[in-house]
C-alpha cells in the first residue's frame, strides 16, 4: 500500500516549522525519524494534508550537560544519545537501552524526540525517562514550555502536546554520586517490542535502596511509575514488591499473550533488577 497524497515542507527553523503547524493545523504533522510516521502513512492509518520535515531545522540535536542537567535535543538520533560521552557517563540508563531499540536502521534514524511525541508504551525512551525524573521541553507558537515525563504521558499514543507543539529537546537531571540503576526487558526475539520491560533508578542506604523509581514498560497503557513497589523495595521486601505489581499494572492482552502471562514477567524482571542494584551496581541486562 502506498501513501496518500500530501504536501512536503522543510522548513530552515524552528519558527518557520512552528508557523507551518500553526497554518495548517490538525491537517500537519512533523516529521522527525519517520520510523513510525512513514509506516503509518503507507498502512493509510494517517492522513495528513502536510508533512513538515524539521530534519533542516538547526540546533534540535545533540546531547549537552548545563550544570546539574543533561539536554538532548529532540532530533538526536537513538544511537547517538546511546554512545554520546555525556550519556555514558552521566546516564548510563540510557546507553544500556538503547541497544533494545528496535534494529540498528531504526536506531540509526528514528529520534529520541520523535519517540516522546508518538508515546508507544511498549518502548525504551519513555520509561527511562520517567525513572530518570526527567523533563520534557515543548514549544509552541507563543512559548516554550515544560513537563515533567510523569505528566507528560497520558495515555495509549497520548501526551501532554498541545496543538501546535513539537518536542524540543528532553532534559535529565544527573543523577547523585550515589545512584545506582537497572534496566531489563523481554521480548519474543531482540529487536521486537517488550512484552515487558523495566528502567529503574534508586540511590544505595547501607545494605538498601532509597528513592526508588520503578517505570514499567509494555504493561499499561503507558509507562507506569510502580509507587507501591517501590515503597516495599524501599523496606527490604522484593516479594512483597512483586506481589504489589498486580494492582499497579494493567497488561494488555493480544493474541499471543494473555496479562497474566505479561504480569508474571513484569515480576520476573523486577527481581532480576532489583537484585543487581542491591548488589551495588549499576547493571542492564
Amino acid at each position: 500500500m502506498k501513501a496518500p497524497d500530501f504536501a512536503y515542507a522543510r522548513p530552515a527553523s524552528l519558527d518557520e516549522a512552528l508557523a507551518l503547524l500553526a497554518a495548517h493545523g490538525e491537517d500537519a504533522v512533523p516529521l522527525a525519524g519517520g520510523q513510525s510516521l512513514v509506516t503509518t502513512l503507507n498502512l493509510r492509518l494517517s492522513a495528513p494534508s502536510v508533512l513538515v520535515d524539521l530534519n533542516a531545522v538547526p540546533g534540535l540535536s545533540g546531547v549537552t550537560q548545563e550544570g546539574d542537567v543533561v539536554r538532548i535535543g529532540a532530533m538526536t538520533r537513538h544511537r547517538d544519545v546511546g554512545v554520546a560521552e555525556i550519556v555514558r557517563a552521566r546516564l548510563p540508563l540510557l546507553a544500556a537501552a538503547m541497544p533494545h531499540i528496535a534494529h540498528p536502521a531504526i536506531r540509526n534514524r528514528g529520534t529520541i524526540g520523535g519517540s516522546m511525541a508518538l508515546a508507544d508504551p511498549a518502548t525504551e525512551w519513555p520509561a527511562c525517562c520517567l525513572a530518570l525524573a526527567a523533563t520534557i521541553v515543548l514549544r509552541g507558537p507563543r512559548e516554550e514550555r515544560r513537563v515533567a515525563a510523569e505528566d507528560f504521558f497520558q495515555g495509549l499514543y497520548a501526551t501532554a502536546l498541545a496543538p501546535g507543539e513539537i518536542v524540543v529537546a528532553v532534559e535529565v537531571p544527573v543523577p547523585a554520586p550515589d545512584a545506582v540503576w537497572g534496566f531489563d526487558e523481554l521480548a519474543r526475539r531482540r529487536g521486537d517490542y517488550a512484552l515487558a520491560g523495566l528502567a529503574a533508578t534508586a540511590r544505595r542506604r547501607g545494605p538498601g535502596l532509597t528513592a526508588v523509581r520503578l517505570a514499567f514498560f509494555g504493561l499499561a497503557d503507558r509507562p507506569v511509575l510502580a509507587r507501591r513497589a517501590a515503597a516495599a523495595l524501599e523496606a527490604g521486601d522484593l516479594k512483597g514488591a512483586q506481589v504489589a505489581l498486580a494492582d499497579e499494572l494493567d497488561p494488555p492482552e493480544d493474541p499471543g499473550t494473555r496479562p497474566e502471562t505479561r504480569l508474571h514477567l513484569a515480576r520476573v524482571i523486577l527481581g532480576r533488577v532489583a537484585g543487581r542494584m542491591l548488589e551495588g551496581g549499576r547493571h542492564g541486562a
